[in-house]
C-alpha cells in the first residue's frame, strides 16, 4: 500500500484555546500581564481574534501606528469591520483622554525629558528617534512617539515626519531625542545639522523645537546645553 499522505496538525482558533489562555480571560485576570496582541484581541473579539490582532499590529507597526489610523484605515485590515474599527478608535480615544491636563507631566528641563526618554533608548541596538509633543505650558500631549529607527542621518530623516503628529494635535513645542548604539553620547556634526534643519522647519510651522537629547549608556546630553542655538 502507498504511504498515506501526512495530515497537517490542526490549527486552533481563539475560542478553541483553553479558557485560561483566551485573551478575554487573561485580560480580566490581570491586564498588566498581557502582551499587546492579547489586549488588542480582547477588543477585537470573534473566533480569530488573535490572528486578526497580529495582522493589525503587523500592518500598522506599533500601537502608535494604530492610534494614528482612521476608521477606514483600520477597516482595511482583513477581519476588522466597521464595528471593530469603532471599538478600537474608542479604546485609543479613552487612553488619550486619561492623560488629562491635570495629569500631564510637565517638561521643565532637559533632565525631565531625559527621565522619560532614556528608558526607551538606552538598550537599543539601532538608532531610534523619538519626539515629545508639548502644549503651551510644556505639558506632554501624548506618550513619546517613535519616528525613525535604523541608521539616522541627514539624508534619511524627512523633517516633515518629525512634525506630522505635532501638527495633528496642535502642539506648541517638541523635544526630539535619539540614541547612539555606540553608547557614546557626544554629538556628531550630522546630529547638529539635523537639529538645525528641524529648528528652522519648526519656525515655519510655528512649532518650537526646544531641545535635542542624545542618549548613550546611562548618560545623556542636551544639545541646547551644549550651546546649539534653538532660537
Amino acid at each position: 500500500m502507498p504511504p498515506s499522505t501526512p495530515q497537517p496538525y490542526p490549527t486552533f482558533q481563539s475560542t478553541q484555546l483553553p479558557i485560561r489562555e483566551r485573551p478575554v480571560y487573561r485580560v480580566a485576570a490581570d491586564s498588566s500581564a498581557c502582551n499587546v496582541v492579547e489586549l488588542l484581541a480582547a477588543i477585537i473579539g470573534g473566533p480569530k481574534q488573535l490572528e486578526v490582532a497580529q495582522a493589525l499590529l503587523a500592518h500598522f507597526g506599533s500601537l502608535h501606528g494604530i492610534a494614528r489610523a482612521t476608521a477606514a484605515d483600520l477597516a482595511s485590515v482583513p477581519g476588522i469591520g466597521e464595528a471593530v474599527a469603532a471599538r478600537l478608535l474608542s479604546a485609543m480615544e479613552i487612553s488619550r483622554r486619561l492623560l488629562t491636563p491635570e495629569d500631564r507631566r510637565a517638561i521643565q528641563s532637559p533632565a525631565d525629558a531625559a527621565a522619560i526618554l532614556q528608558p526607551l533608548l538606552i538598550h537599543q541596538v539601532q538608532e531610534h528617534l523619538y519626539v515629545l509633543l508639548l502644549d503651551l505650558h510644556g505639558r506632554m500631549l501624548s506618550e513619546p512617539i517613535e519616528v525613525y529607527h535604523g541608521s539616522l542621518n541627514t539624508a534619511l530623516i524627512r523633517v516633515g515626519e518629525i512634525f506630522r503628529d505635532a501638527i495633528k494635535v496642535n502642539a506648541a513645542g517638541i523635544i526630539i531625542a535619539h540614541n547612539h548604539p555606540s553608547q557614546v553620547a557626544d554629538p556628531s556634526p550630522e546630529d547638529v545639522a539635523v537639529t538645525r534643519s528641524i529648528i528652522e522647519a519648526g519656525k515655519l510651522l510655528d512649532i518650537t523645537c526646544l531641545d535635542h537629547l542624545i542618549i548613550g549608556n546611562n548618560v545623556w546630553i542636551s544639545l541646547k546645553e551644549k550651546g546649539v542655538s534653538f532660537n
